[in-house]
């Protein structure tokens, strides 16, 4: 009979709750998504992104990656970057925004293998607009989590969907955008 020590049976107790505050930790659907405004970059230029602006365009995918030029959310920005002619197709705006690696965000703004000047990215310095979206990374508090989010031109959010894993993302709130009736 294999017997597992006691640290290692705490050590996953301890990961698996800390797993499932992580997937908790987001907005509801139907609670007003705050409204910021933030700088940073699109293919290498600075902009100001403006969510209160950009939902009178249509929904707004915002969706939280931890830092930027990491593994992990190169592979969300290329991802995103490649679904965006089917998000503009469902008259969507997709923004990225991110508390850590805040020096680097003009550069994956424009890499091919990241955003590709597709869409914004925007820095989030203190992780403030993460905070108020409930969006902070459990192990590193001053970095925002991985967690996106749909919102309606009336400022709900209609989706919210928190992993680290980046693979479904864009799949997540592409559905969630695709399933809106009217952009409502």
């Amino acid at each position: 009979m294999h017997r597992r020590p006691l640290a290692t049976g705490l050590a996953a107790a301890i990961l698996g709750g800390l797993a499932a505050a992580h997937a908790a930790a987001a907005l509801k659907t139907g609670d007003a998504a705050p409204d910021f405004t933030l700088q940073g970059y699109q293919a290498g230029k600075p902009l100001t992104f403006s969510l209160a602006q950009a939902r009178k365009k249509g929904p707004v995918v915002l969706y939280f990656f931890p830092a930027a030029d990491t593994k992990g959310c190169n592979i969300e920005a290329k991802m995103f970057a490649d679904a965006i002619p089917q998000f503009k197709a469902a008259g969507a705006t997709v923004i990225g925004v991110t508390a850590g690696n805040l020096d680097k965000l003009k550069q994956i703004s424009s890499d091919t293998d990241k955003c590709s000047g597709k869409f914004p990215v925007a820095a989030d310095p203190g992780a403030k607009v993460a905070r108020q979206y409930d969006a902070i990374l459990p192990m590193k508090p001053d970095w925002s989590d991985r967690t996106s989010y749909v919102i309606a031109p009336n400022g709900k959010v209609v989706h919210a969907y928190s992993k680290l894993d980046p693979n479904e993302h864009v799949s997540q709130t592409l559905g969630a955008v695709k399933g809106l009736k009217g952009g409502k």
